[in-house]
Parts: C-alpha cells; sequence; structure tokens
C-alpha cells in the first residue's frame, strides 16, 4: 500500500484542531476550528473521492480516539462506512485496547510496523490528522503521498506539520486546485531529499 497523509493547514502550517475549538487544546491552544469557515460542497466532494481509495487507515493516539469516539455515532455520513469497516492501525505506547474495530495497535518500533503494513496488498494507508505520527515516518522515509487543503487563515500558533528542526524532504507537485470556499489543495509526491541550486547569471 501507498502510505498517503491527508492533512489541513493554515497558511502559517498550523494542522492542530481544525475542527472546532475544544479538538484539541493541548499546550494551551485556543484557536481551533479554523478550517471549518472555509469548507463547501466541492471540497466536501473531493475528500468523499478520496476516502474512497483507502484500504487501511493509520492514526495517532490521540486522533484515533477522537475518531473512535465519534465516527461509530456518525451512521448517516457517507463516508462512515468506510471508516467504520476498513482495518484501522494506531500507533502508540500507552494503548492496550483498541475498541473501535477493526483496529491493530502498533507499539514499539512503529516505522519497522507501518513498513510491514505498507508491504501488505492494497491501495493506500491514509494517515488522517496525527501530525507528529507523519512527522516520525515522514523522518523514516514512508510517506509517499501528501494531500494538503491549506485555509486562508494566519493563526499564529499551534502545533504544525513541518515543524523548525523536523526531517527535510523533497517534493514533487502533481496535483493542485481551489475551491469556492478558498482553500487550495495541493497533492505532492515524495522525491527523497530535497535539492538546491544557485540563483543567478552563473549558475
Amino acid at each position: 500500500m501507498k502510505l498517503v497523509v491527508q492533512q489541513f493547514l493554515t497558511l502559517d502550517g498550523v494542522s492542530q484542531g481544525p475542527g472546532s475549538p475544544d479538538e484539541d487544546t493541548s499546550d494551551g491552544f485556543t484557536a481551533g476550528g479554523w478550517f471549518v469557515p472555509h469548507l463547501d460542497e466541492e471540497f466536501e466532494r473531493l475528500a468523499a473521492r478520496w476516502l474512497g481509495e483507502a484500504d487501511a487507515f493509520l492514526f495517532g493516539r490521540r486522533t484515533y480516539q477522537n475518531f473512535a469516539r465519534d465516527w461509530p455515532k456518525m451512521t448517516d455520513h457517507p463516508g462512515a462506512s468506510i471508516l467504520n469497516g476498513l482495518p484501522k492501525y494506531v500507533a502508540s505506547h500507552s494503548l492496550t485496547t483498541a475498541e473501535w474495530n477493526p483496529t491493530t495497535i502498533l507499539s514499539g518500533d512503529v516505522p519497522a510496523q507501518v513498513a510491514e503494513v505498507k508491504r501488505r496488498p492494497g491501495r493506500e494507508l491514509q494517515i488522517h490528522g496525527s501530525a507528529r505520527l507523519a512527522q516520525s515516518l515522514l523522518a523514516a522515509g514512508l510517506v509517499d503521498t501528501f494531500r494538503l487543503a491549506i485555509a486562508p487563515v494566519v493563526i499564529g500558533q499551534g502545533r504544525r506539520l513541518f515543524p523548525a528542526g523536523g526531517a527535510p524532504a523533497g517534493l514533487r507537485l502533481v496535483s493542485h486546485e481551489t475551491t469556492p470556499g478558498g482553500l487550495t489543495v495541493n497533492v505532492f509526491e515524495s522525491t527523497g531529499r530535497p535539492e538546491f541550486g544557485t540563483y543567478g547569471a552563473g549558475a
């Protein structure tokens, strides 16, 4: 399977708490819900198409617990049968049980276990949210694709998908589009290490 990271971001790169003010208040974050004003039907259709490409999902503990709490109740949502029915993996060193079936807990050497999952037949192993997990798997060279939906807002606080000191990565833009709500949606493929050059007449 291909490992695909799907993230909602602000213009200043924050991925924390896009869906509501109380979604993730860790580290004193107070600006949650910044993505919601920009949602529209076009983006919802796009997100549904992405969801239809999944054969499994991978989460960090916090995102998993939020999804496991909410999605079993959302039976009228068009994506509920996919999220509730497909295999799920959660990377955690503290969870001992996971009741949102079917779920497998990954602990210990998580990158090695994710690499093993990737070797299984299928289309996409999708990460939704879970920025810290995505960062660690990027550093391990396991991320194949980024799907980034960028909202036209700067909030000046919060956890970033690509923090200072994070793993460098070369990316190739494979598609981009905008929605009526002002979202910019970019899809990138990983190309390994970034390339560098010199600008000027003598380059």
